[in-house]
């Protein structure tokens, strides 16, 4: 059985003369278009030797051309490697001497700082801006409209999404055509995705959410895309009387829920809210339901699985819980010290075995086996419960992750760089609640004896270093971090001390 990803989704494409995308502005594509455009995408990328095994890297702002390289990619049997716009250079470099993809797709913006990473790599780089446009597209607008997919097998790459590490070191996930098939079908069986569907899409597709799960799910039911370019409430809100299903990060439902627009009436189009990628807060669930009469539909999953749980499409939707396993996944709860399964209720390491976990991180595999069981079951560092219905609870995390407005970082990177400006002793990086964004990344910091810098010195310091959405939203001076007997730096403290801090304004 071939199992290309692509021909999964989109097999006979050329023929479907159904609206897949509509763009910002109006105009539509259909599927027989999209086929089209990924076919000269992958005919390019043939002429210029990426075939199976080779890596294709995407720096690139969200446009329809974006996504058209993604399914180019699988079709011509390669790996996609899709890259945070967000990400300064030094962090970009990482990536790139890392993968060692054979091409790298950039923002015109960018290609300047990315010849000088590349040749280092020695790849290629084309581009591609924000409006469709760039070399990459000139390249393949003479080539065919046709292109014979690649054969795939079960197991073989199809991406490699990195996701930080405790250590600072990022690691790239390895997906298999079999990862991305799986967990596309059983949501669409789970969600009831149809070709009647209208999707709100108004996520990033550098990331697991936008991509794997919106995009490969409308794929695979022959749905339709409003392709919004970024978040817009008032957007959003009138698109709902055409559309039936908004995907989102807590964060847009705690924006839309800001607006005298929403009300059941706005919404009496839409049958599916779901949200993701960041715990949802109990009271968002809450006031959602009251203003609106629907219940979001929370689910949970992660880089190295996909979707792992799910909330009913029909019955009980428990605020504070995401829901039960999803067919053919398995999920237990073990002591993180021995690894001995825990009973019904009590809290412990999250592990999870199926069809959906990735293969392995690129180029390390002693933090692979490290991760895994010897049973197969992945290790995923957050901490939760099964209660007596099978519900699973997200209680914590035993990695330090911190996640804010549907975005992952992890605390040691970012200490990394506070504890290298001058005047810093050191530093501690945690995450507190917050209305808006889930969790607000907030740093406390010692300063050296006789030290004057403040928090907008630090700040600019930053900016520079990482990217925008892992800064810290406060920096908080300590005399000293709070430690235990063995000199660790207790941070359940300090997110204690500082669960308050954006209580009262919203950033």
């Amino acid at each position: 059985m071939n199992w290309n990803l692509y021909d999964r989704l989109l097999a006979s494409a050329e023929a479907d003369q159904s609206i897949c995308i509509e763009k910002d502005g109006g105009a539509t594509l259909t599927y027989a278009d999209l086929a089209a455009t990924s076919a000269r995408f992958a005919g390019f990328l043939a002429k210029i030797g990426v075939g199976p095994g080779h890596r294709v890297a995407a720096k690139v702002e969200k446009s329809v051309e974006a996504v058209a390289l993604y399914l180019a990619t699988l079709r011509s049997g390669a790996v996609y490697l899709p890259l945070n716009t967000a990400y300064t250079p030094t962090e970009t470099e990482y990536f790139i001497r890392d993968a060692q993809p054979t091409l790298i797709v950039c923002d015109p913006r960018e290609e300047a700082d990315l010849r000088v990473i590349t040749a280092k790599a020695g790849g290629r780089v084309e581009t591609l801006s924000e409006q469709g446009k760039g070399s990459l597209v000139d390249a393949a607008a003479s080539l065919p409209a046709g292109f014979d997919t690649v054969p795939r097998a079960k197991d073989d790459l199809a991406a490699i999404l990195y996701t930080s590490g405790t250590t600072g070191r990022s690691k790239g996930a390895m997906l298999t055509h079999g990862n991305l098939v799986s967990n596309a079908l059983t949501l669409v069986e789970q969600w009831r995705f149809s070709h009647q569907d209208v999707l709100i899409h108004a996520l990033p597709i550098y990331h697991i959410h936008g991509l794997f799960v919106a995009g490969n799910v409308t794929f695979a039911a022959r749905s339709r895309i409003l392709f919004m370019q970024k978040f817009d409430a008032d957007r959003i809100l009138a698109a709902m009387e055409r559309a039936t299903v908004l995907m989102g990060v807590p964060t847009f439902y705690v924006r839309l829920l800001q607006s005298t627009n929403l009300s059941e009436r706005t919404t009496a189009n839409m049958r599916l809210f779901v949200a993701g990628s960041a715990p949802l807060l109990a009271e968002t669930h809450r006031a959602w339901k009251e203003k609106t009469g629907h219940e979001i539909l929370e689910r949970y999953g992660m880089t190295e699985t996909g979707m792992i749980a799910s909330n009913p499409y029909e019955g009980p939707r428990i605020p504070g819980s995401v829901g039960r396993p999803l067919p053919a996944v398995e999920v237990r709860i073990t002591d993180p010290e021995s690894g001995a399964t825990l009973p019904t209720d009590e809290v412990g390491m999250i592990e999870v075995k199926g069809p959906n976990v990735f293969a392995g991180y690129w180029n390390m595999p002693e933090k692979t086996a490290a991760e895994f069981r010897a049973d197969g079951f992945f290790i995923t560092g957050d901490l939760g419960k099964l209660d007596g219905r099978g519900y699973l609870h997200i209680v914590g995390r035993g990695k330090d992750l911190i996640i804010t407005g549907g975005f992952n970082v992890y605390p040691k990177e970012l200490e990394t760089e506070i504890d290298a400006i001058p005047g810093v002793s050191e530093s501690a990086v945690v995450g507190v609640p917050h209305a808006d964004f889930g969790e607000g990344v907030t740093a406390a910091v010692v300063r050296t004896p006789g030290s004057s810098v403040d928090e907008r010195a630090i700040l600019n310091a930053l900016s520079g270093r990482l990217a925008k959405f892992k800064q810290p939203k406060r920096i908080i001076f300590v005399d000293t971090l709070p430690r235990n007997a063995m000199g660790k730096v207790q941070k359940a403290l300090l997110r204690e001390r500082f669960g308050d801090l954006y209580s009262a304004k919203v950033d």
